[in-house]
């Protein structure tokens, strides 16, 4: 496994299974990343310019002992290849980095909406929103 120079910690990519082209095309193509969900990154081909959402998948990432890890795409490529990851998971681990990784893994799929003063859009109804009562900072009337 390799280190990375600058802080120690090993490679994400050094643990996915890839050939020298799907390398030359992740690092050749242009990748757009969105965490729409817990431990889920929609993995964009921006390179297709207004197509580009014909190119888009969604990896799951899944924490194991190596650290966070793409672990399945929803592409045929990887849904049918056996021997190696696909471009999308190699692009997350590669391009996206430890960053986008660490981002779905902490996603929350209900925040506080928050006001600029540090209140939530909540304040002015006789209600909370759903955060704001499942975070305990206001409670259901009487």
């Amino acid at each position: 496994m390799q280190t990375n120079a600058g802080d120690g910690q090993k490679s994400i990519v050094a643990e996915l299974q890839f050939g020298a082209k799907t390398a030359k095309r992740v690092s050749w193509e242009s990748w757009e990343f969105t965490v729409v969900g817990p431990f889920e990154v929609e993995v964009t081909n921006a390179s297709y310019g207004y197509l580009k959402d014909d190119h888009s998948y969604r990896v799951l990432v899944a924490e194991v002992e190596a650290g966070i890890l793409p672990a399945e795409c929803e592409c045929p490529a990887d849904q049918y290849g056996e021997d190696y990851d696909c471009k999308h998971k190699v692009a997350l681990a590669a391009v996206g980095g430890p960053t986008v990784l660490q981002a779905a893994v902490d996603f929350d799929p209900t925040p506080t909406p928050v006001r600029a003063d540090g209140g939530c859009e909540c304040d002015a109804d006789s209600f909370p929103c759903f955060g704001c009562y499942l975070s305990g900072r206001r409670e259901l009337p009487e």
